[in-house]
């Protein structure tokens, strides 16, 4: 049987004044993306510059994974807050977890 891997995870922006709930089956590629989207006022988090990563599960199906991100899209501010302290009591990004290097470097820039 196939190995599935799903995550709900929680993002912020430098200042830490926004938190974004997302689920997606490849995390460091969806960062990237939001990542990729920063300054663009079409997306939620392009507008805000939401790309740090401050908290995520895994989930080997979908179907759960989907009923935990409206869970939690549901919550408070401070329980989500409450939810980021179990794993993360610091609220470190941790974008470095996943990345050997960032922010990613841009290859197309130079």
């Amino acid at each position: 049987m196939k190995d599935y891997h799903f995550y709900v995870y929680l993002l912020t922006n430098y200042k830490k004044t926004v938190l974004y709930t997302g689920v997606t089956n490849d995390l460091a590629e969806r960062i990237l993306s939001h990542f990729e989207n920063r300054g663009k006022p079409k997306t939620f988090t392009g507008r805000y510059h939401v790309f740090y990563l401050l908290y995520y599960e895994h989930f080997q199906h979908v179907d759960n994974a989907i009923a935990r991100e409206k869970e939690i899209k549901g919550w408070t501010r401070k329980k989500k807050e409450d939810l980021i302290r179990t794993m993360n009591p610091q609220f470190r990004f941790l974008n470095k977890e996943l990345f050997e290097e960032w922010p990613p470097v841009d290859d197309n820039l130079g």
